[in-house]
């Protein structure tokens, strides 16, 4: 599992292939889980806080660029 300060290190194409792959594991589980199969209920729990953090990061990323955007615009305007 991965920590914030860890994805904050990862490439924008790292977070979303680890994303796909969380995404991934999760619809497996709860197939899994619907046919009997899961032993381990709390991996879903996991999946879905790993699957949130790395949105979490995501969107973090979107903000700051659209901010750092703004502020460019701002500032050439001023001039």
């Amino acid at each position: 599992m991965a920590k914030a300060k860890a994805l904050a290190q990862l490439g924008e194409t790292d977070l979303l292939e680890k994303l796909s792959d969380a995404k991934e594991e999760l619809f497996n589980l709860r197939f899994q889980f619907a046919t009997g199969q899961l032993e381990n209920s709390a991996r879903m729990k996991q999946a879905k806080k790993e699957i949130a953090r790395l949105l979490t990061e995501l969107r973090a990323r979107e903000i700051a660029d659209a901010e750092s955007l703004e502020a460019a615009v701002v500032e050439d305007s001023d001039d």
